[in-house]
């Protein structure tokens, strides 16, 4: 990076340390109830005579549903908590913009997991545009579940302008 860089050594030593765990429970009604929210009938997210007989033999979790936090952990946003003040100390724009996201799915989740995720920083760029410099941030949040596997890999970039 150049010189006049908002993304400072202190900044480019977050990309990739990950936060304190967040335990997510994945239950039944839950399962249910988002089905219903977003108007998805599939009886595999509501009917758990269909879902047992089927080859997950429960009820599985909607793509994008990884269950409820137990508990507000802030620690383990701690990494975009501290790359979100170091940017402003930095001097980066105070805007930010949410520049999308994309969840990669590996296992099914089913009800009655418990899935442990971890947040990181996973990439940070800088941009030169013609109205000021632009960071992009990418951050990661993998989950496990109780066997330790991956289920799945959210990742959302955030841009400062």
């Amino acid at each position: 990076m150049a010189e006049d860089s908002i993304i400072t050594d202190e900044l480019r030593k977050l990309v990739g340390v990950p936060g304190e765990p967040i335990i997510y429970k994945v239950e039944e009604g839950a399962i249910k109830r988002y089905a219903e929210a977003i108007g998805d009938p599939n009886p595999l997210y509501s009917d758990e005579e269909y879902a047992a007989k089927s080859k997950y033999g429960s009820l599985i979790s909607p793509p994008g549903f990884t269950g409820w936090p137990t508990k507000t952990n802030m620690e383990g946003k701690l990494p975009l908590l501290k790359v979100v003040d170091s940017l402003y100390e930095a001097g980066a724009p105070p805007r930010i913009l949410d520049g999308g996201g994309e969840m990669e799915f590996f296992l099914p989740i089913r009800a009655g997991d418990t899935l442990v995720a971890t947040i990181k920083i996973s990439d940070m760029t800088e941009k030169e545009t013609k109205s000021g410099k632009m960071i992009f941030t990418v951050i990661e949040t993998t989950f496990l579940n109780q066997h330790n596997n991956v289920v799945a890999i959210y990742r959302n970039t955030n841009i400062n302008y």
